[in-house]
C-alpha cells in the first residue's frame, strides 16, 4: 500500500495530529501493560537466573594459580562458614584450568598438573556439597591468559563436554583471535550449543560492555558484562558502578547486568569502601560472586559478605535493578523498588569529607505523605514513622543502606 496524505484521508492537519497523538498514547500504554511479557519473550529460555547468581570465582584473588585442591577446599569453606546456606552456590573456575592444546579429537583437556582427577571429579565433589560448578572459556581461539584454547569454532563440542562433566555455569570471555567477528556473531553460537548440550548451564557473557550487550544479549545469556575488569581499588569500583548504572532498565529475572565480580576481602579498599561496594552491587542486582580466599577471610570480610538483609535486596523476587537517582558533589542517593511496595535506598558519600546525605521521597518514588519504617541493613535497626525524607551523616566513602516499608499510603 502506498502512502496516503492527509487530504486523501479527509482529515485536517490538526485532527490528524490528534489521532496520531492518541495512537501513540494507546501504544505506549499497551507497551507498558505488556512490558513484563515482552521482556520475558526476549530472555534466554533456559529457566536459570531468576535472581542474580551468587557464588565464588577464582580469578580476582588467584588468577592462574588454581588447582583441584583449591576448588574442593573452597567448596568446603563455603559450606562450613554458612555462606552456602545464604545462597552462594556457584564455585567457578576461571582461566587457566586447561592444557594449552586440545586432544587428538579436538576436546578440551583439564591441565594434568593441576586437575589430575579431571573436571568431572571436581564437579562431583562440589555437587556432593550441595553446590554447583562453573567453568570458563572464551569466544576466541585462545583465552585471555593465552594459556588454553578458546571455544571459537568448537562451541558445540565444548558445550557437550561441559555438560558431560556436570558443569552448571559458563563464563564466556572475549579475548584473542576472534577472526574479526563481532560478539553479536560469536556469542549466539555458544548460546545455541548450551541449549542443545543436554544440561541447564547458566550462561555468563563476558563481552566487557564493548558493544553495549545490555541491548542485545538478553536473548543470549543469563548475565552480560557491562564493564571492563574490576580492580581492587576505590576508583575502579566506583567507575564500574557508574558504567553499569547506565543499563539499569535492561536487567530483570533471567538476565542481569554484570559489573564484574566482588573484590571484598582482597585488601585494596577500606572496610567502608567494601561495604559500599557490596551494597551497590546488591542494589544493582549484580551477580554476587565472591573474589577473595574464603578459606582464610577475616571476620570483617565475612560479616560484609554474609549480611542476610543486604543479600535479600539483591535476591528480591521483583528483580528491578536499583539505580543512582541523585548526585551532587559526590553525595549520592541510589534507590530501587522491591516487592511488597518496599523501596531499597543507599545514601553514599563519595566525597573526601564528612557530609550529610538526604533522600527525599520525590527522588525515590514515594508519594508525599507516605510514612515508612526505615530498616538500616548494616546497623540492623529500625526507625519507625519516617516521613518525607531520610538522612545520614556519613564519613568519606561510607554509605547507609535502608529498606523502607510503607506503613501509611496517602489516598491522593
Amino acid at each position: 500500500m502506498g502512502y496516503m496524505g492527509k487530504d486523501e484521508l479527509g482529515l485536517s492537519g490538526g485532527l490528524l495530529c490528534l489521532i496520531l497523538l492518541l495512537s501513540a498514547v494507546i501504544v505506549s500504554a499497551a507497551s507498558s501493560a505488556n512490558s513484563s511479557d515482552q521482556y520475558r519473550r526476549f530472555l534466554l529460555d533456559n529457566g536459570l537466573g531468576r535472581t542474580p547468581p551468587m557464588g565464588w570465582n577464582s580469578w580476582n584473588h588467584f588468577h592462574c594459580n588454581i588447582n583441584e585442591d583449591l576448588i574442593k577446599q573452597t567448596a568446603d569453606a563455603m559450606v562450613s562458614t554458612g555462606l552456602a546456606s545464604l545462597g552462594y552456590e556457584y564455585i567457578n573456575l576461571d582461566d587457566c584450568w586447561a592444557e594449552a592444546t586440545r586432544d587428538y579429537l579436538g576436546n578440551l583437556v583439564p591441565k594434568r598438573s593441576t586437575f589430575p582427577s579431571g573436571i568431572k571429579s571436581v564437579a562431583d565433589y562440589v555437587h556432593a556439597k550441595g553446590l554447583k560448578l562453573g567453568i570458563y572459556s572464551d569466544a576466541g581461539t585462545r583465552t585471555c591468559s593465552k594459556k588454553q584454547p578458546g571455544s571459537l569454532g568448537h562451541e558445540y563440542q565444548d558445550a557437550k563436554t561441559f555438560a558431560s562433566w556436570g558443569v552448571d555455569y559458563l563464563k564466556y570471555d572475549n579475548c584473542e583471535d576472534t577472526h574479526g567477528l563481532s560478539p553479536k556473531k560469536r556469542y549466539p553460537i555458544m548460546t545455541d550449543a548450551l541449549l542443545k548440550a543436554g544440561r541447564p548451564i547458566f550462561f555468563s557473557i563476558c563481552e566487557w560492555g564493548k558493544e553495549n550487550p545490555a541491548t542485545w544479549a538478553r536473548s543470549l545469556g543469563n548475565s552480560w558484562r557491562t564493564t571492563g575488569d574490576i580492580k581492587d581499588n576505590w576508583f575502579s569500583m566506583t567507575s564500574l558502578a557508574d558504567k553499569n548504572d547506565r543499563w539499569a532498565s535492561y536487567a530483570g529475572p533471567g538476565g542481569w547486568n554484570d559489573p564484574d565480580m566482588l573484590e571484598v576481602g582482597n585488601g585494596g579498599m577500606t572496610t567502608e569502601e567494601y561495604r559500599a561496594h557490596f551494597s551497590i552491587w546488591a542494589l544493582a542486582k549484580a551477580p554476587l560472586l565472591i573474589g577473595c580466599d574464603v578459606r582464610s577471610m577475616d571476620k570483617t570480610t565475612y560479616e560484609l559478605l554474609s549480611n542476610k538483609e543486604v543479600i535479600a535486596v539483591n535476591q528480591d523476587k521483583l528483580g528491578v535493578q536499583g539505580k543512582k537517582v541523585t548526585s551532587s558533589y559526590g553525595l549520592e542517593v541510589w534507590a530501587g523498588p522491591l516487592s511488597d511496595y518496599k523501596v531499597a535506598v543507599i545514601l553514599w558519600n563519595r566525597s573526601l569529607s564528612k557530609a550529610k546525605v538526604t533522600a527525599y521521597w520525590s527522588d525515590i518514588g514515594l508519594k508525599p505523605g507516605t510514612i515508612v519504617d526505615a530498616r538500616d541493613l548494616w546497623a540492623h535497626s529500625t526507625e519507625s514513622s519516617v516521613s518525607g525524607k531520610i538522612s545520614a551523616y556519613l564519613d568519606p566513602h561510607a554509605c547507609k543502606m535502608y529498606v523502607l516499608t510503607p506503613t501509611y499510603h496517602p489516598t491522593s
